[in-house]
């Protein structure tokens, strides 16, 4: 199983108007943290996009061919492009121009976004929501299967016999959906045969067994073999040495993340006991000990047979050096435990 991170490049909005200052200096911050987890032997990092002010990215694949510049051997992903409000040919070029930068270590994560300031800040009406990611799924994966082609759409300018260019240093950019537990995502991703990664942001982990059991099924039924599709998890997680205080650290900066989305969406305020239930044993957040984020990881393991997970590993406004303490503990501990025990259980 591939381990890895993903961020979403959590800062603090800007207080200087028409200054990035708080900008600079979290891109700088995520730059050191890419660059640790390749020196730390991980496998995968990914970069969220976002359109707010509370988050500093809003290019991933300018920000992963920096880390193209400053990494040897981890893979370089988006996490994700929001692909309903973007254009598949730009980021075919965007992401084909990363994997020569990183020697053909480029990939993409396509999904709708959990955040809609995109769709009018590009043009889009929210209406045709799923319809735009159908349609630009489409043209993204054949722009990365053939060189030239020709192409109609209703939400993308028609073209005839034209190369896209330039082709990526790989054979072709592994494109992964991502999804967060809706049955149509699970269905599209088996059909499609794409390598899926679902994100678990509260709950049981248990819930979501018959979401992974659809995309099986699903590709079954599509004629696609199971056992050769890639199936990816990712968690909010935050490592320390000491199970107490990792949750007691974490959960200022958390539960001012949760609670700023949750005013956009209705949701009540996160409270310490909702929190500290998240993180037991069955329930989605990793935050604790080495050991109790280790058996987590191991419990997924077990439900899914995931073959890659990756860990949000810089939720909320946590200072730098927390979040580059939690990377290294998840690096050298909590990924090589891991490894070992899933080895150890393949050949008993």
């Amino acid at each position: 199983m591939e381990l890895g991170l993903i961020t979403f490049a959590d800062m603090q909005p800007e207080t200087l108007p028409g200054r990035g200052v708080n900008a600079q200096q979290r891109i700088s911050d995520l730059m050191e943290e890419i660059r640790l987890a390749d020196q730390l032997g991980l496998e995968v990092f990914g970069v969220g996009e976002h359109h707010r002010s509370d988050y500093a990215v809003s290019s991933p694949a300018v920000i992963l061919a920096a880390a193209a510049m400053i990494t040897k051997n981890i893979k370089l992903s988006s996490a994700v492009t929001v692909l309903s409000s973007d254009d598949p040919v730009r980021v075919f070029q965007d992401f084909a121009t990363v994997d020569h930068l990183s020697n053909g270590r480029a990939e993409i994560m396509a999904g709708r976004g959990s955040f809609i300031e995109s769709f009018p800040l590009f043009g889009y009406d929210l209406g045709d929501y799923d319809e735009l990611f159908t349609e630009k799924l489409d043209l993204l994966l054949k722009l990365n299967k053939t060189e030239r082609l020709s192409w109609q759409g209703k939400h993308r300018p028609s073209f005839n016999d034209l190369g896209v260019y330039p082709r990526p240093y790989q054979p072709s950019i592994p494109v992964w959906l991502a999804a967060g537990g809706t049955p149509a995502s699970a269905v599209r991703a088996a059909t499609l045969g794409l390598p899926l990664m679902l994100a678990i942001i509260g709950g049981t982990l248990q819930q979501f067994v018959p979401f992974i059991n659809l995309y099986r099924e699903a590709a079954k039924k599509s004629g696609k073999d199971f056992n050769t599709l890639q199936l990816g998890v990712n968690n909010h997680m935050y490592v320390g040495e000491d199970s107490q205080q990792a949750a007691d650290e974490f959960y200022p900066y958390y539960a001012a993340m949760m609670n700023r989305v949750g005013r956009d969406r209705g949701w009540p305020p996160l409270s310490r006991r909702q929190f500290d239930h998240s993180r037991l044993p069955q329930n989605a957040l990793m935050v604790g000990s080495v050991q109790e984020v280790i058996d987590k990881i191991l419990y997924e393991h077990e439900l899914f047979g995931n073959t890659r997970f990756l860990a949000q590993a810089s939720v909320g406004n946590v200072p730098h050096a927390k979040i580059m303490k939690s990377i290294e503990l998840f690096g050298t501990k909590v990924a090589p435990a891991v490894k070992k025990a899933i080895e150890h259980s393949k050949g008993s």
